[in-house]
Protein backbone atom coordinates (compact mmCIF):
# COMPACT_ATOMS: atom_id res chain seq x y z
CA UNK A 1 0.00 0.00 0.00
CA UNK A 2 1.46 3.27 -1.25
CA UNK A 3 0.97 6.76 0.48
CA UNK A 4 3.49 9.49 -1.42
CA UNK A 5 3.71 13.16 -3.12
CA UNK A 6 4.99 13.95 -6.29
CA UNK A 7 6.38 17.18 -7.03
CA UNK A 8 8.26 18.37 -10.62
CA UNK A 9 8.60 21.06 -12.83
CA UNK A 10 5.89 22.58 -14.16
CA UNK A 11 7.54 22.36 -18.04
CA UNK A 12 10.25 20.10 -19.06
CA UNK A 13 11.62 20.85 -22.55
CA UNK A 14 14.36 18.30 -24.09
CA UNK A 15 15.69 17.58 -26.95
CA UNK A 16 18.50 18.39 -29.10
CA UNK A 17 18.48 21.90 -30.78
CA UNK A 18 15.81 23.02 -27.95
CA UNK A 19 18.55 25.43 -26.90
CA UNK A 20 17.53 27.57 -29.92
CA UNK A 21 13.91 27.87 -28.27
CA UNK A 22 15.64 29.78 -24.80
CA UNK A 23 14.84 33.50 -25.72
CA UNK A 24 11.15 32.33 -26.48
CA UNK A 25 10.91 30.64 -23.14
CA UNK A 26 12.23 32.96 -21.45
CA UNK A 27 10.20 36.11 -22.52
CA UNK A 28 7.48 34.46 -21.29
CA UNK A 29 9.14 34.82 -17.96
CA UNK A 30 10.05 38.91 -17.93
CA UNK A 31 11.66 41.11 -19.38
CA UNK A 32 15.35 41.25 -17.69
CA UNK A 33 17.29 38.44 -16.83
CA UNK A 34 19.84 37.85 -14.41
CA UNK A 35 22.26 35.03 -15.53
CA UNK A 36 24.11 32.46 -13.53
CA UNK A 37 26.75 30.91 -15.76
CA UNK A 38 30.00 28.34 -15.40
CA UNK A 39 31.83 27.49 -18.10
CA UNK A 40 32.73 29.90 -21.01
CA UNK A 41 32.96 33.63 -20.58
CA UNK A 42 31.12 35.90 -22.96
CA UNK A 43 33.09 36.58 -25.56
CA UNK A 44 34.16 32.83 -26.15
CA UNK A 45 31.00 31.78 -29.00
CA UNK A 46 29.39 29.43 -26.69
CA UNK A 47 26.49 29.07 -25.20
CA UNK A 48 26.24 31.90 -23.05
CA UNK A 49 26.71 34.45 -26.02
CA UNK A 50 24.32 32.57 -27.52
CA UNK A 51 22.04 33.34 -24.94
CA UNK A 52 22.60 36.74 -24.79
CA UNK A 53 22.51 36.98 -28.51
CA UNK A 54 18.91 35.45 -28.43
CA UNK A 55 17.83 37.52 -25.58
CA UNK A 56 18.53 40.56 -26.93
CA UNK A 57 17.26 39.72 -30.51
CA UNK A 58 14.11 38.75 -28.72
CA UNK A 59 13.85 42.04 -27.29
CA UNK A 60 14.34 41.84 -24.59
CA UNK A 61 16.86 43.99 -22.29
CA UNK A 62 20.58 43.29 -22.09
CA UNK A 63 20.85 40.72 -19.41
CA UNK A 64 23.01 40.84 -16.19
CA UNK A 65 25.64 38.30 -15.62
CA UNK A 66 26.98 36.67 -12.81
CA UNK A 67 29.28 34.41 -12.93
CA UNK A 68 29.56 31.33 -10.23
CA UNK A 69 32.89 30.10 -9.90
CA UNK A 70 32.90 26.68 -7.80
CA UNK A 71 30.46 25.33 -5.80
CA UNK A 72 28.18 28.16 -4.09
CA UNK A 73 28.54 28.94 -0.59
CA UNK A 74 26.35 31.89 1.38
CA UNK A 75 28.44 34.77 -0.04
CA UNK A 76 27.98 33.48 -3.45
CA UNK A 77 24.09 33.72 -3.77
CA UNK A 78 23.67 37.12 -1.36
CA UNK A 79 25.75 38.47 -3.89
CA UNK A 80 24.09 37.02 -7.06
CA UNK A 81 20.59 38.25 -5.03
CA UNK A 82 22.20 41.85 -4.75
CA UNK A 83 22.98 41.88 -8.05
CA UNK A 84 19.89 41.06 -9.43
CA UNK A 85 17.75 43.31 -7.23
CA UNK A 86 20.10 46.41 -7.52
CA UNK A 87 19.75 45.65 -11.46
CA UNK A 88 15.91 45.29 -11.34
CA UNK A 89 15.40 42.08 -12.90
CA UNK A 90 12.23 40.12 -13.50
CA UNK A 91 13.73 36.47 -14.06
CA UNK A 92 16.68 34.14 -13.44
CA UNK A 93 18.44 31.95 -15.55
CA UNK A 94 20.56 29.35 -14.74
CA UNK A 95 22.96 28.35 -17.37
CA UNK A 96 25.83 25.55 -16.87
CA UNK A 97 26.27 22.62 -14.71
CA UNK A 98 24.71 21.93 -10.91
CA UNK A 99 26.69 25.04 -9.48
CA UNK A 100 25.20 27.50 -11.49
CA UNK A 101 21.95 26.25 -11.38
CA UNK A 102 21.83 26.05 -7.81
CA UNK A 103 23.08 29.31 -7.20
CA UNK A 104 20.00 30.67 -9.54
CA UNK A 105 17.46 28.68 -7.76
CA UNK A 106 18.58 29.99 -4.12
CA UNK A 107 18.97 33.57 -6.17
CA UNK A 108 15.35 33.29 -7.59
CA UNK A 109 14.35 32.18 -4.14
CA UNK A 110 15.84 34.97 -2.11
CA UNK A 111 14.69 37.48 -4.51
CA UNK A 112 11.07 36.59 -3.97
CA UNK A 113 11.62 35.89 -0.14
CA UNK A 114 14.16 38.69 1.14
CA UNK A 115 16.59 37.58 3.30
CA UNK A 116 19.79 35.87 3.28
CA UNK A 117 20.83 31.91 1.75
CA UNK A 118 21.74 31.18 6.06
CA UNK A 119 17.86 32.33 6.64
CA UNK A 120 16.89 29.72 4.88
CA UNK A 121 19.40 26.57 4.87
CA UNK A 122 18.72 23.50 6.38
CA UNK A 123 21.07 22.30 9.68
CA UNK A 124 23.71 25.10 9.85
CA UNK A 125 21.11 28.16 9.08
CA UNK A 126 17.95 29.13 10.92
CA UNK A 127 15.39 26.76 8.63
CA UNK A 128 13.14 29.77 7.69
CA UNK A 129 10.41 28.24 5.31
CA UNK A 130 10.09 29.88 1.88
CA UNK A 131 6.61 31.51 1.56
CA UNK A 132 6.50 32.87 -1.78
CA UNK A 133 7.20 31.33 -5.34
CA UNK A 134 10.82 32.19 -6.43
CA UNK A 135 11.11 34.73 -8.68
CA UNK A 136 10.39 33.38 -12.58
CA UNK A 137 13.45 31.55 -13.47
CA UNK A 138 14.63 29.18 -16.21
CA UNK A 139 17.16 26.37 -15.27
CA UNK A 140 19.73 24.89 -18.75
CA UNK A 141 21.88 22.25 -17.79
CA UNK A 142 24.85 22.18 -20.07
CA UNK A 143 26.58 18.99 -17.62
CA UNK A 144 24.65 15.88 -17.32
CA UNK A 145 25.10 15.33 -13.65
CA UNK A 146 23.07 17.14 -10.41
CA UNK A 147 19.72 17.15 -12.14
CA UNK A 148 19.19 20.33 -10.24
CA UNK A 149 17.34 21.40 -12.88
CA UNK A 150 14.27 19.23 -11.49
CA UNK A 151 15.19 19.87 -7.75
CA UNK A 152 13.08 21.80 -5.18
CA UNK A 153 16.21 22.26 -3.28
CA UNK A 154 19.51 24.11 -3.76
CA UNK A 155 22.50 22.90 -2.16
CA UNK A 156 24.90 25.88 -0.81
CA UNK A 157 27.69 26.11 1.23
CA UNK A 158 28.35 27.54 4.28
CA UNK A 159 32.36 27.44 5.24
CA UNK A 160 32.51 29.31 8.81
CA UNK A 161 31.06 25.23 9.89
CA UNK A 162 32.18 23.88 7.05
CA UNK A 163 29.27 22.17 6.19
CA UNK A 164 27.05 22.21 2.84
CA UNK A 165 23.56 22.67 2.84
CA UNK A 166 20.20 22.85 1.56
CA UNK A 167 17.41 25.23 0.95
CA UNK A 168 14.30 23.30 0.08
CA UNK A 169 11.15 23.59 -1.07
CA UNK A 170 8.56 23.16 -3.78
CA UNK A 171 8.31 26.93 -4.73
CA UNK A 172 11.68 26.63 -5.99
CA UNK A 173 11.06 24.60 -9.07
CA UNK A 174 11.81 26.61 -11.84
CA UNK A 175 8.98 27.52 -14.73
CA UNK A 176 11.08 25.58 -17.02
CA UNK A 177 13.78 22.85 -17.38
CA UNK A 178 15.52 23.33 -21.05
CA UNK A 179 17.77 20.21 -21.32
CA UNK A 180 18.99 20.04 -24.88
CA UNK A 181 21.88 16.95 -24.75
CA UNK A 182 23.69 19.69 -27.55
CA UNK A 183 25.08 21.54 -25.01
CA UNK A 184 26.79 18.67 -23.43
CA UNK A 185 29.44 18.10 -26.88
CA UNK A 186 32.35 20.24 -25.55
CA UNK A 187 32.36 19.28 -21.74
CA UNK A 188 35.63 17.46 -21.12
CA UNK A 189 36.26 13.85 -20.50
CA UNK A 190 36.87 14.12 -16.73
CA UNK A 191 33.65 16.08 -16.32
CA UNK A 192 31.15 13.41 -18.22
CA UNK A 193 32.69 11.41 -15.69
CA UNK A 194 32.00 12.94 -11.86
CA UNK A 195 28.82 14.11 -13.66
CA UNK A 196 27.67 10.88 -15.22
CA UNK A 197 28.47 9.19 -11.87
CA UNK A 198 26.66 11.66 -9.80
CA UNK A 199 23.70 11.01 -11.93
CA UNK A 200 23.86 7.61 -11.66
CA UNK A 201 24.77 7.54 -8.17
CA UNK A 202 21.29 9.57 -7.64
CA UNK A 203 18.86 7.27 -9.00
CA UNK A 204 20.64 3.94 -7.66
CA UNK A 205 19.73 5.98 -3.94
CA UNK A 206 16.74 7.17 -5.12
CA UNK A 207 15.61 3.59 -6.23
CA UNK A 208 16.85 2.63 -2.89
CA UNK A 209 15.18 5.24 -0.87
CA UNK A 210 13.41 4.08 2.26
CA UNK A 211 11.44 6.70 0.87
CA UNK A 212 10.63 5.40 -2.62
CA UNK A 213 7.60 4.76 -4.67
CA UNK A 214 6.39 4.20 -7.62
CA UNK A 215 6.96 7.00 -9.93
CA UNK A 216 10.03 7.35 -9.04
CA UNK A 217 11.38 3.59 -9.03
CA UNK A 218 10.13 4.01 -12.66
CA UNK A 219 12.47 7.23 -12.93
CA UNK A 220 15.58 5.94 -11.50
CA UNK A 221 15.16 2.65 -13.09
CA UNK A 222 15.12 4.36 -16.60
CA UNK A 223 17.79 6.83 -15.69
CA UNK A 224 20.17 3.48 -14.54
CA UNK A 225 19.64 2.05 -17.56
CA UNK A 226 20.17 5.13 -19.52
CA UNK A 227 23.68 5.92 -17.43
CA UNK A 228 24.67 1.77 -18.23
CA UNK A 229 25.06 1.90 -21.91
CA UNK A 230 25.84 5.34 -22.31
CA UNK A 231 28.05 7.13 -19.19
CA UNK A 232 31.23 4.95 -20.78
CA UNK A 233 30.61 6.00 -24.24
CA UNK A 234 30.02 10.08 -23.67
CA UNK A 235 33.47 9.51 -21.72
CA UNK A 236 35.06 8.49 -24.66
CA UNK A 237 33.83 10.36 -27.27
CA UNK A 238 32.18 13.84 -26.25
CA UNK A 239 30.49 13.95 -30.00
CA UNK A 240 28.08 10.91 -29.40
CA UNK A 241 24.89 12.89 -29.50
CA UNK A 242 23.12 9.47 -28.97
CA UNK A 243 24.95 9.08 -25.79
CA UNK A 244 24.88 12.62 -24.77
CA UNK A 245 20.99 12.40 -24.58
CA UNK A 246 20.80 9.31 -22.52
CA UNK A 247 22.94 11.10 -20.04
CA UNK A 248 21.16 14.57 -19.99
CA UNK A 249 18.28 11.99 -19.45
CA UNK A 250 19.50 10.16 -16.79
CA UNK A 251 20.32 13.27 -14.60
CA UNK A 252 16.92 15.01 -15.47
CA UNK A 253 15.19 11.69 -14.08
CA UNK A 254 17.88 11.17 -10.95
CA UNK A 255 16.59 15.18 -10.35
CA UNK A 256 12.87 14.35 -10.70
CA UNK A 257 13.40 11.20 -8.50
CA UNK A 258 15.61 12.76 -5.58
CA UNK A 259 13.49 15.94 -5.27
CA UNK A 260 10.41 13.49 -4.13
CA UNK A 261 12.51 10.61 -2.44
CA UNK A 262 15.68 11.79 -0.56
CA UNK A 263 19.19 10.03 -1.81
CA UNK A 264 21.43 8.28 0.82
CA UNK A 265 24.41 7.61 2.72
CA UNK A 266 26.71 8.48 -0.66
CA UNK A 267 25.04 12.02 -0.49
CA UNK A 268 25.05 12.16 3.21
CA UNK A 269 29.07 11.86 3.35
CA UNK A 270 28.83 14.46 -0.34
CA UNK A 271 27.87 17.40 1.57
CA UNK A 272 30.86 17.86 4.63
CA UNK A 273 33.42 16.44 1.83
CA UNK A 274 32.76 19.17 -0.35
CA UNK A 275 32.71 21.65 2.10
CA UNK A 276 36.18 20.77 3.82
CA UNK A 277 37.75 19.24 0.62
CA UNK A 278 38.22 20.88 -3.02
CA UNK A 279 36.81 17.36 -4.61
CA UNK A 280 34.44 17.82 -7.46
CA UNK A 281 31.16 16.28 -5.90
CA UNK A 282 30.63 13.80 -8.56
CA UNK A 283 34.18 12.49 -7.89
CA UNK A 284 32.85 12.13 -4.06
CA UNK A 285 30.06 10.42 -5.22
CA UNK A 286 31.72 7.95 -7.53
CA UNK A 287 34.43 6.69 -4.85
CA UNK A 288 32.37 5.92 -2.26
CA UNK A 289 28.91 4.56 -4.35
CA UNK A 290 30.13 0.95 -4.54
CA UNK A 291 31.46 0.82 -1.05
CA UNK A 292 28.18 2.62 0.31
CA UNK A 293 26.28 -0.03 -1.83
CA UNK A 294 28.21 -2.95 -0.33
CA UNK A 295 27.71 -1.60 3.39
CA UNK A 296 23.85 -1.35 3.23
CA UNK A 297 23.68 -4.87 1.34
CA UNK A 298 25.84 -6.08 4.40
CA UNK A 299 23.23 -4.42 6.58
CA UNK A 300 20.21 -5.23 4.80
CA UNK A 301 21.23 -9.60 4.69
CA UNK A 302 22.15 -9.19 8.54
CA UNK A 303 18.12 -7.57 9.15
CA UNK A 304 16.84 -10.91 7.21
CA UNK A 305 15.68 -10.99 3.55
CA UNK A 306 14.75 -7.34 3.38
CA UNK A 307 12.61 -6.33 0.19
CA UNK A 308 15.77 -3.49 -0.86
CA UNK A 309 17.65 -6.21 -1.44
CA UNK A 310 15.60 -7.20 -4.66
CA UNK A 311 15.77 -3.50 -5.97
CA UNK A 312 19.46 -3.52 -5.46
CA UNK A 313 19.97 -6.95 -7.17
CA UNK A 314 17.08 -5.08 -10.08
CA UNK A 315 20.42 -2.38 -10.58
CA UNK A 316 23.02 -5.06 -10.58
CA UNK A 317 20.79 -6.66 -13.49
CA UNK A 318 20.46 -3.48 -15.49
CA UNK A 319 24.06 -2.31 -15.14
CA UNK A 320 25.36 -5.96 -16.14
CA UNK A 321 24.96 -8.03 -19.57
CA UNK A 322 23.92 -10.56 -17.86
CA UNK A 323 20.17 -9.33 -17.15
CA UNK A 324 19.74 -13.13 -16.40
CA UNK A 325 21.95 -13.35 -12.97
CA UNK A 326 19.98 -14.59 -9.53
CA UNK A 327 19.79 -11.97 -7.06
CA UNK A 328 22.30 -12.56 -5.21
CA UNK A 329 25.46 -12.48 -8.23
CA UNK A 330 23.30 -9.29 -9.50
CA UNK A 331 23.85 -7.62 -6.02
CA UNK A 332 27.88 -8.09 -6.41
CA UNK A 333 27.44 -7.41 -10.28
CA UNK A 334 26.07 -4.10 -9.44
CA UNK A 335 28.62 -2.98 -6.68
CA UNK A 336 31.37 -4.32 -9.10
CA UNK A 337 30.22 -2.52 -12.12
CA UNK A 338 29.97 0.84 -10.29
CA UNK A 339 33.38 0.59 -9.08
CA UNK A 340 34.41 -0.60 -12.50
CA UNK A 341 33.05 2.03 -14.23
CA UNK A 342 35.20 4.62 -12.29
CA UNK A 343 38.54 3.12 -12.77
CA UNK A 344 37.40 2.85 -16.42
CA UNK A 345 37.09 6.14 -16.44
CA UNK A 346 40.16 7.43 -14.15
CA UNK A 347 38.41 8.63 -11.38
CA UNK A 348 40.87 8.56 -8.41
CA UNK A 349 40.41 7.78 -4.90
CA UNK A 350 39.76 10.16 -2.49
CA UNK A 351 43.39 10.12 -1.11
CA UNK A 352 44.28 11.81 -4.37
CA UNK A 353 42.67 15.27 -2.81
CA UNK A 354 44.08 14.71 0.55
CA UNK A 355 41.99 12.98 2.34
CA UNK A 356 43.83 11.27 5.12
CA UNK A 357 42.16 8.39 7.62
CA UNK A 358 42.87 10.97 10.36
CA UNK A 359 39.75 12.99 8.80
CA UNK A 360 37.29 9.97 8.99
CA UNK A 361 35.94 10.41 12.56
CA UNK A 362 34.69 13.94 11.50
CA UNK A 363 33.47 13.59 8.09
CA UNK A 364 31.45 10.82 9.88
CA UNK A 365 30.19 13.09 12.48
CA UNK A 366 29.14 15.94 10.04
CA UNK A 367 27.58 12.65 7.48
CA UNK A 368 25.47 11.37 10.09
CA UNK A 369 23.66 14.83 10.69
CA UNK A 370 22.99 15.33 6.84
CA UNK A 371 19.41 14.95 5.65
CA UNK A 372 20.42 12.56 3.29
CA UNK A 373 21.29 9.93 5.91
CA UNK A 374 17.20 9.37 6.95
CA UNK A 375 16.82 8.66 3.30
CA UNK A 376 19.52 5.46 3.32
CA UNK A 377 17.91 2.24 3.10
CA UNK A 378 19.05 1.05 6.30
CA UNK A 379 20.87 3.08 9.37
CA UNK A 380 24.77 2.32 9.35
CA UNK A 381 26.75 3.26 12.81
CA UNK A 382 29.65 5.09 12.75
CA UNK A 383 31.67 2.00 12.17
CA UNK A 384 29.98 1.16 8.86
CA UNK A 385 30.35 4.47 7.98
CA UNK A 386 34.22 4.92 8.83
CA UNK A 387 34.80 1.70 6.63
CA UNK A 388 33.15 2.85 3.44
CA UNK A 389 35.26 6.53 3.75
CA UNK A 390 38.25 4.25 4.65
CA UNK A 391 37.80 2.06 1.33
CA UNK A 392 37.03 5.13 -0.58
CA UNK A 393 39.92 7.16 0.45
CA UNK A 394 42.65 3.99 -0.68
CA UNK A 395 40.43 2.98 -3.50
CA UNK A 396 39.65 -0.26 -2.48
Amino acid sequence: MHSFEFYSVARIVFGRGQFAGAPALAGALGSLALIVYNGDEQGAGGALDRLVDGLMAAGQRRPVLRRQKGEPDVDDVDRAVSVGRQAGCDMVIGLGGGSAIDTAKAAAGLLANGGSALDYMEVVGRGQKISRRAMPWMAIPTTAGTGAEATRNAVVGYPPRRFKASIRSELLLPRVALVDPELGVGVPPQVTASSGMDALCQCIEAYTSRAAQPITDALALTGIACAARSLRRAWADGADLNAREDMALAALLSGIALTNVGLGAVHGFAAPMGANFPIPHGTICAALLPHVMAANVRALRAAGGHPTLSKYAQVGRTLSPEPQLDDERAIDAGIARCASLSAEMGIPPLSHFGVAESDIPAMVELAQRSSSMKFNPVALDDAALSGVLASAIAGA
